[in-house]
């Protein structure tokens, strides 16, 4: 199933998109897409109206799409897991994941404006796989006992400015935390139908010049390690969302570096999971 949330912000309804692709409302069964419609069996509710009928059918013409889980609790990110993206930054492999956090204030819808902060003069991009959990998750005994508490996947984009990050600080977080700096969606597609996470293509054009193509088979520490990995060290709830790296082609690695200005345009995408384009504004 392919769960999202519609309307203005701060106003979003919960919906699902059919095989169909018609849009119903789940407003009926479901206050919100979030940690407690999740670790309540909502998906499973969801399903089951679905199948039952019955459920509003709404225009999608004009229609905003909000990130697809409501701002979650936490936004845990896992830097320099493709091989690639590592090179292109000057990067040694890492022997375990690098983990940081990210502002979960950050979380704007897969069409929503994205701010250039002020000062800033290398805003970057970064398509990812976004994990979502489902279950409370502590100790997990490895990938297998990790791929059970997913509830499913949606395309994150883990915009990033890069003096911020590097240059003004020993920790990432400044540069990864600023307004509007994770568009999420259009929606989560429920682990069943995405099937193996470790087969997806993600791919990110800016002002229609290809950037990055990679697939999530070259992550150094594939979706099942990286979610019993974390779980060692904290505890992951259900509406946690995990950004679990970006392929290479990020402006940092490129020639020239051609960071992001404000009127360009960002499109990005990942099998399975939808298309996102943000226009870049001043903050």
């Amino acid at each position: 199933m392919k769960l999202l949330r519609v309307g203005p912000p701060g106003e979003e309804r919960p919906a699902v998109r059919t095989g169909d692709g018609r849009l119903l409302d789940l407003s009926s069964v479901a206050r919100d897409i979030d940690g407690a419609f999740l670790a309540s069996g909502g998906v499973d509710r969801a399903r089951a109206a679905v199948e039952t009928g019955g459920l509003l059918e709404l225009d999608p013409h004009g229609l905003r799409i909000g990130a697809p889980v409501t701002r979650p609790g936490k936004i845990v990110c896992v830097g320099l897991n493709y091989r690639d993206h590592a090179a292109e930054t000057g990067a040694a492999i890492p022997p375990r994941p690098v983990v940081f956090m990210k502002d979960p204030g950050t979380v704007v819808g897969p069409y929503d404006e994205v701010l250039i902060p002020r000062g800033s003069v290398k805003t970057d991009w970064e398509v990812e796989l976004a994990v979502v959990i489902g279950r409370r998750a502590r100790y997990l005994d490895g990938p297998e006992a990790a791929r059970a508490v997913i509830a499913g996947y949606a395309i994150s984009h883990d915009v990033s400015e890069r003096e911020f990050q590097l240059e003004y600080s020993s920790q990432w977080d400044l540069g990864k935390s600023c307004e509007t700096f994770n568009p999420m969606g259009p929606w989560l597609v429920t682990a069943d139908e995405v099937g193996d996470p470790q087969n997806l293509g993600l791919r990110l054009s800016v002002n229609g010049v290809k950037r990055q193509d990679g697939r999530t088979a070259d992550m150094i520490f594939p979706v099942g390690h990286i979610v019993s990995y974390l779980s060692q060290y904290m505890v992951l709830e259900p509406g946690d969302v995990i950004n679990t790296g970006t392929p290479a082609g990020v402006a940092l690695g490129l020639p020239g570096t051609p960071f992001l200005r404000p009127g360009d345009t960002v499109e990005l995408s990942v099998d399975g999971l939808g298309s996102q384009r943000q226009s870049f504004g001043r903050a």
